[in-house]
């Protein structure tokens, strides 16, 4: 029987505490140890005498880590993803702020859709703006505090089953081979991850994979930020594609340090900002006045430079054969679009469904079916909202899902309608920021507030 998907968000983001969880395995054993993989590792903590992490990355080390090559750029903490992670570690934003992070509740967040400032939503969702490192550093460093984790520099090479279920991770430490057994294996490995691989030589089906060619090239550079308290933390400017610029969007946000972070990404060819001069003066010339603000400050650094060359999905769900005692969280099962910081949102409600999971009471010599099912509704919601917005882009040939064009029309009048009316765009900052399934603002009624509002405006 199929889930609800707005009963699952509903479920994912009460602000109930949930229930209290109780031991179901001695040792659950995490490969990877970037956002995804810690907020698995700290659901597990919950549920498991020891945890433990394996990750090629030293976890000592301060800073962007090599296992992320886009720790670099800018990364946006949706609502939904401070929600989650607050829910994990009570007081996590106060310490985010004690460390630098600034605050971006609704009044401090500006966002532009072709030129034109959208409303404000005054009872929004607040939110965070801070570096990777930053955000990740501090993910990591609440994880390990946890008596019963620990965290293994190797690299991971394969599995270990016992029939039917997957029993270990095969590991090197220093070229070392050895195996790390375990009662539940969590596959945190990213986008390049190996699992596939890894089940097709163990004689199990590997997953459908889906590829959405998008051709993303971000530029990101730091700027000088004078001001302690800025009134606008973050500012977000979107083009569509009817704008007929080779600019995708620009951003900048407020963070640690007394810096300011700033975006403009671009499509396929389209490379803007590539270097110091070219990304100075698109920020003053192609985008609104706080943009040539930022512009003015020094920079600092280099411009870094990035490329996104597809979103991409494994459909584990859809395997009728799945081993037991084995799971897969964040990029690993699906990565996104990055231009909708999707990113470190996804990961955290992963880890609510595996908490949804484990609270129920599974067995674990049985294959993980429920938590691929409510994954597969999270997963699914991100992807709808990445390449519906995707599929409109002049280089992009699809595929196109049924009912396309009609869907793609309904999108655009709710777009639209969030530059000047207030419910629409309260409705519609629910869907991105996660907190609500996309299914929401398919309703009749959202529809005709939305054309009712778009007629107003003209």
């Amino acid at each position: 029987m199929s889930l609800s998907p707005s009963r699952v968000f509903a479920e994912l983001n009460a602000t109930r505490p949930p229930d209290q969880p109780s031991p179901t395995m001695g040792t659950a054993v995490v490969v990877g140890g970037s956002v995804a993989g810690l907020l698995a590792a700290r659901v597990l903590s919950d549920h498991a005498d020891t945890v433990v992490i394996i990750d090629r990355d030293d976890p000592q080390v301060p800073g962007a880590r090599p296992g992320v090559p886009q720790g670099t750029q800018l990364h946006a903490l949706l609502p939904g993803g401070l929600f989650q992670l607050e829910r994990l570690f009570p007081g996590f934003r106060e310490e985010a702020l004690a460390r630098g992070a600034v605050e971006a509740p609704p009044a401090a967040r500006r966002n532009y859709l072709d030129g034109r400032l959208k409303v404000v939503v005054p009872d929004d969702a607040d939110s965070l703006a801070g570096s990777r490192p930053l955000l990740e550093g501090l993910i990591r460093q609440q994880v390990l505090r946890l008596p019963n984790v620990k965290t293994i520099t190797a690299r991971a090479t394969g599995l270990v089953f016992d029939g039917t279920a997957v029993s270990g991770v095969r590991c090197e430490v220093g070229g070392v081979p050895g195996v790390e057994r375990a009662d539940l294996v969590v596959d945190a490995m990213g986008r390049s991850s190996k699992l596939s691989d890894w089940l097709e030589q163990a004689d199990w089906d590997r997953p459908v994979t889906r590829r959405m060619t998008v051709h993303l090239n971000y530029a990101t550079a730091l700027f000088r930020r004078p001001e302690v308290t800025p009134a606008s933390t973050v500012v977000l400017a979107l083009n569509t594609p009817r704008m007929a610029t080779d600019v995708a969007g620009a951003a900048f946000f407020a963070i640690e340090d007394g810096r300011w972070m700033a975006m403009m990404a671009g499509y396929g060819d389209d490379r803007p900002g590539r270097t110091a001069e070219d990304f100075v003066r698109r920020l003053r010339e192609q985008f609104p006045p706080e943009f040539g603000e930022v512009a003015d400050q020094e920079m600092i650094g280099d411009v870094q430079t990035y490329h996104h060359a597809d979103s991409r999905r494994r459909d584990f769900h859809a395997l009728k054969r799945f081993p037991a005692g084995l799971i897969s969280v964040g990029d690993a099962v699906a990565s996104f679009n990055p231009v909708y910081g999707q990113g470190m949102t996804a990961a955290a409600l992963h880890a609510a469904c595996l908490s949804t999971y484990l609270r129920s009471g599974p067995d674990l010599r049985a294959p993980a079916r429920h938590y691929l099912e409510l994954q597969k509704v999270v997963v699914d919601a991100a992807w709808s909202l990445s390449t519906s917005a995707d599929l409109a882009l002049p280089h992009v040939d699809g595929p196109y899902p049924r009912g396309y064009r009609l869907a793609s029309w309904a999108s655009g009048q709710v777009i639209a309608a969030t530059v000047t009316d207030v419910t629409t765009a309260r409705r519609f900052n629910e869907v991105v920021s996660m907190r609500a399934h996309p299914r929401s603002l398919a309703r009749p009624g959202v529809l005709l507030d939305a054309l009712r509002a778009n007629r107003r405006a003209h």
